[in-house]
């Protein structure tokens, strides 16, 4: 059984910044877009970037500018770049990704989540 493993998240003050990492071990087929997601406390969970096998990027319009999102296929990890934080960007944030095989997802994944807090 696959899955990703996260690492990177922390305490920071705003205005600094964080690396996070997420790793797919296990998995045996490609991978499809890869994404990271963030959780505010009693708040629902929201899409963040994501980035094609290709290298295509999305940000929300939220972290535009300030987030990079960037993928390694051989590695199958996938790295967010987080500048200028903000106490708004505070929350979990999960990588997750499809398992794909014949063209079809067949196995969606999350990670475990790692927790970043910026301070104002």
């Amino acid at each position: 059984q696959g899955q990703l493993v996260e690492s990177g998240g922390g305490l920071v003050q705003a205005g600094g910044s964080l690396r996070l990492s997420c790793v797919a071990t296990g998995i045996m087929f490609r991978l499809d877009v890869m994404r990271w997601y963030r959780q505010a406390p009693g708040m629902q969970r929201e899409l963040v970037a994501d980035i094609t096998r290709e290298g295509s990027a999305y940000y929300a319009d939220a972290v535009k500018g300030r987030f990079t999102i960037s993928r390694d296929n051989a590695k199958n990890s996938v790295d967010l770049q987080m500048n200028a934080l903000k106490p708004e960007d505070t929350g979990v944030y999960y990588c997750n990704t499809d398992e794909m095989r014949w063209g079809a997802p067949v196995h969606n994944y999350w990670g475990q989540g790692t927790q970043v807090t910026v301070s104002s």
